[in-house]
């Protein structure tokens, strides 16, 4: 009788945790930058490598870091609402060229629209690592302060927009 209810008892822990599992949101991945500094980087801006953006030459503002890549398909899926994002012109949008060829990524902005006010490059990722970032389309709010405030894990939706980033936005840049 107790060689069969073991194996039950186990298989029931395993059910509980894989309910578990299945209900996380991965978008909801906590980060430990939230309320750090954002990584220093120096980066060459895509359409002009002579260039370099730092987050020094955002201080004094609330920016979105949008981590992209033209070979990403969830990308490809978010671009619209980056594009309507950006028409409001209530936030400054860098982007971070992940791990990407700059002719493919610079022919993509111009197929589908530039959301950034500029796009920096990052071939070897190095700046994705400090960051953190698991993957492409990760997105960063970051405020005045040079703080990291969120960050999205996958596409950002028209809801992400609505419900989360224009309302935090919105109360970072009446912040002081």
């Amino acid at each position: 009788m107790l060689k069969y209810i073991i194996p039950l008892i186990l298989f029931m822990v395993l059910a509980v945790f894989l309910g578990i599992g299945l209900n996380l949101k991965p978008s909801e991945i906590p980060s430990p930058f939230i309320n750090k500094p954002t990584p220093y980087f120096s980066a060459s801006k895509l359409d002009a490598p002579e260039e370099k953006l730092s987050p020094a030459d955002l201080k004094g503002q609330v920016w979105l870091l949008n981590v992209w890549a033209s070979w990403c398909v969830s990308c490809r899926s978010e671009h619209p609402v980056l594009n309507s994002l950006a028409q409001k012109n209530v936030v400054t949008i860098i982007g971070l060229n992940y791990k990407d060829d700059s002719v493919n990524a610079l022919r993509w902005l111009d197929s589908l629209g530039n959301p950034y006010n500029t796009s920096i490059s990052d071939l070897e990722g190095r700046i994705g690592i400090d960051y953190g970032v698991y993957g492409v389309p990760e997105t960063f709010v970051i405020d005045k302060n040079g703080l990291i405030r969120h960050k999205q894990t996958g596409p950002v939706t028209e809801q992400d927009v609505q419900n989360v980033l224009l309302p935090l936005i919105i109360k970072l840049q009446a912040e002081s």
